[in-house]
């Protein structure tokens, strides 16, 4: 029993000649057709928000024939196809209809709509795919014009000025989206997954792959080819250089934000600091863009925030921790911050000196202050002993008698040491 693409293939053509399939494209040109988008419903702002269902609504395009020759006062409805999946088209990208069963279908199974799919790729960029309707355009000048002025609003213009392509429609439902010549996709490697939005941020599911070509990525140079890599990135670098039509690669140093999963890449990062002083040298860990044994994950922006709303924060490692600044590095608690270890160094891995157990010093300090206070007294007080001795005795016990009464302040009431 035949299923899946095996059928689909056998009912296009089960007699191994052309007329299945001629009978069965000339069906689905029935039922899928390609439409200009001449507005979409994405807030509660848009005045056909409540007619088109309310918040059920949200997606929804009126649309066109691609080639119609007027402006048609009648604006038919097509929802989106993805339930999971939003990519909302703007206006004057061209999507490719079908025409399929909607909720009414329960009560009447001849009950139908419109759903699109995502815009057709005309340009084949992912910043816009905008094709206005051209016979419209004619009526505004010669032809030659127009088609020159459609192309140059498109984004392999070399210019950087955005031309003058309406991309929003009348109502700005959503708000309002500027063209930018400065764009630039991403070019795909051997056997990637690439999602792209419209402004520069992307995910790449690729692997380590080798080219000679004018384009070559910067993490493929050690690993085997076919090992993973995942590069989740948010923006492009700010250039004037950047030309929307040229396509480019993730660059981890000059791009805004960006985490890279890998699995034997070598990624070259440039840290802000490379201060491992406070590790021994024997406990110095590899730098991260040279390290190529095994998986890693590499966070890169202009700042970092981690932040636990309601539990912990955990970091644990088999091999060592670093924290390294250019600047301070502050912690803080409203409770307790302890450092356990077999040894603890305090001014560079290279400490000598042992800390003194404060309590413990100072009361056995305070005995002896305590015996020299009371022998100072004794001298202080013996008529055989001379004046000079007297005065020294009386200076010693109002200096341990001093020191005796402030012993509670000598010990911090924070800072412990075991």
């Amino acid at each position: 029993m035949l299923s899946g693409i095996g059928y689909i293939m056998n009912s296009i053509n089960p007699s191994g000649n052309s007329s299945g399939l001629d009978s069965t494209v000339e069906g689905l040109e029935l039922k899928m057709i390609p439409a200009r988008v001449i507005d979409i419903v994405l807030d509660e702002t848009h005045p056909k928000f409540s007619e088109y269902g309310g918040w059920a609504s949200i997606g929804t395009i009126n649309f066109e024939e691609v080639n119609t020759l007027e402006k048609s006062t009648i604006s038919p409805i097509a929802k989106p196809f993805f339930p999971q999946f939003k990519s909302p088209p703007l206006v004057n990208e061209i999507v490719l209809l079908l025409h399929l069963p909607d909720k009414d279908i329960g009560s009447n199974d001849t009950s139908k709509v419109y759903y699109y799919l995502n815009s057709i790729s005309l340009w084949n960029h992912p910043h816009h795919n905008a094709y206005p309707n051209v016979y419209q355009y004619q009526k505004k000048g010669s032809k030659q014009k127009n088609y020159k002025e459609i192309e140059n609003g498109a984004t392999n213009a070399v210019s950087n000025k955005s031309k003058g392509i309406d991309l929003n429609g009348t109502n700005n439902s959503g708000g309002t989206f500027n063209e930018k010549s400065s764009i630039q996709p991403l070019i795909p490697f051997t056997g990637d997954n690439v999602i792209e939005s419209r402004f520069g941020s992307s995910i790449r599911l690729g692997s380590t792959s080798k080219t000679s070509t004018l384009i070559r990525n910067n993490w493929s140079e050690y690993g085997k080819v076919g090992d993973p890599i995942m590069i989740l990135k948010n923006g492009q670098p700010n250039s004037k250089d950047n030309v929307g039509f040229l396509p480019t690669v993730e660059k981890i140093n000059e791009d805004p934000s960006s985490i890279y999963i890998t699995s034997t890449q070598n990624i070259p990062i440039s840290a802000s600091s490379l201060n491992y002083t406070a590790l021994s040298t024997s406990q110095t860990p590899i730098y991260p863009g040279s390290y190529s044994d095994n998986s890693q994950i590499i966070l890169n922006s202009e700042r970092l925030v981690l932040n636990s709303s309601k539990d912990s924060i955990l970091m644990s490692s088999p091999k060592v921790i670093n924290l390294a600044a250019l600047g301070d590095i502050g912690l803080a608690s409203r409770k307790a911050i302890t450092l356990e270890a077999d040894e603890i160094n305090l001014g560079g891995s290279n400490s000598s000196q042992p800390a003194i157990a404060g309590e413990t010093f100072l009361t056995g300090l305070k005995s002896l202050t305590t015996a020299i206070e009371t022998l100072a007294n004794a001298l202080n007080n013996d008529p055989k002993v001379g004046p000079a001795t007297q005065f020294a005795a009386n200076i010693l016990n109002e200096q341990t008698k001093k020191f005796n009464n402030s012993f509670d302040q000598f010990t911090s009431k924070k800072v412990k040491i075991s």
